[in-house]
């Protein structure tokens, strides 16, 4: 074992590693064994057979191109939803965070109790209010595109991602050398322009991974509208198939192998960048690269 592994944790002996593996093996074996039952169950059951798995993966199935059909529009419900929600919530929580930074210790106060109410709040509940609510107090979106279901899911889904982002660009801004800011100042640039000029572009710069990240959390968010209302999003779309055809295991097990992969390639772009950003940091810091540009004359 090596010298940072004894450093994390105690070296295990002979005994602690036989156990650890005799361990590992019964656990291994109880999972194998319970996959075998549940396939053994689901073959009594006949749920392996093309008739329930043709219409999705069978292109020789009458029913095929009608259900990827089905399953494309929900995939592209449920990426344009997102896509405007997470837009919407990065702007308005860019606003709230650079307010939050830029007021007084006591005018912060109010705004604090906001951003905390929201992000008490779960998800669904500000869906469901948007949804549902806002209709009933006269606020018609029906005439937007999208229609109003559309857009309360939009509005739901800003509402608290929006609070998550506010802190996420503070943290970003806050974790910025003080000297930044300074300096900045020191060339005669304004607060908010020093703001808006220096350290929101270094702070995106850091946060672009968490950004990618939180994706993925509004992208399955999305599904909660099959709760509240109609919106052929990826998961309504599939309990359209499954009303049809009567093949909930099928369905939901492709629905569930495309939210997967959607979010696993959202997940390994946020790594990409952040892997991109730790050798462009590297090259600067090698480089001795100023962060701050110098006005002519200053």
């Amino acid at each position: 074992m090596s010298q940072q592994e004894t450093v994390l944790f105690d070296a295990q002996g002979p005994k602690a590693r036989r156990r650890t593996m005799i361990g590992t093996v019964i656990g291994a074996l109880f999972l194998l064994a319970l996959a075998v039952v549940v396939v053994l169950r689901l073959a009594g059951q006949n749920q392996f057979s093309m008739e329930l798995w043709g219409p999705l993966l069978n292109p020789g199935n009458e029913n095929f191109e009608l259900v990827w059909g089905v399953i494309g529009e929900g995939i592209v419900n449920t990426i344009k939803a997102a896509l405007v929600a997470m837009t919407l919530s990065v702007v308005i929580g860019t606003l709230i965070a650079v307010a939050r930074l830029s007021l007084g210790r006591y005018a912060r106060i109010p705004l604090i109790g906001f951003v905390e109410v929201f992000r008490g709040l779960p998800v669904v509940v500000l869906v469901y209010l948007s949804v549902r609510a806002l209709p009933d107090v006269g606020i018609d979106l029906r005439g937007w595109p999208g229609g109003q279901v559309f857009w309360g899911l939009i509005i739901g889904l800003t509402a608290y991602n929006m609070v998550i982002f506010a802190e996420v660009v503070r943290a970003g801004v806050a974790s910025l050398p003080r000297g930044q800011r300074e300096a900045a100042l020191a060339t005669g640039l304004t607060n908010g322009q020093a703001m808006r000029l220096i350290l929101l572009p270094q702070a995106f710069r850091v946060m672009l991974p968490a950004i990618i990240s939180q994706l993925v959390v509004v992208l399955k968010d999305t599904s909660l509208v099959v709760f509240v209302a109609n919106f052929d999003e990826l998961l309504s779309q599939g309990e359209s198939i499954i009303r049809n055809l009567g093949n909930p295991i099928q369905t939901f097990t492709v629905i569930a192998l495309l939210y997967i992969a959607i979010n696993y390639t959202l997940g390994r772009l946020a790594q990409w960048v952040q892997a991109r950003q730790a050798r462009g940091s590297t090259a600067k810091a090698t480089g001795g690269d100023d962060l701050v540009p110098v006005r002519d004359g200053a």
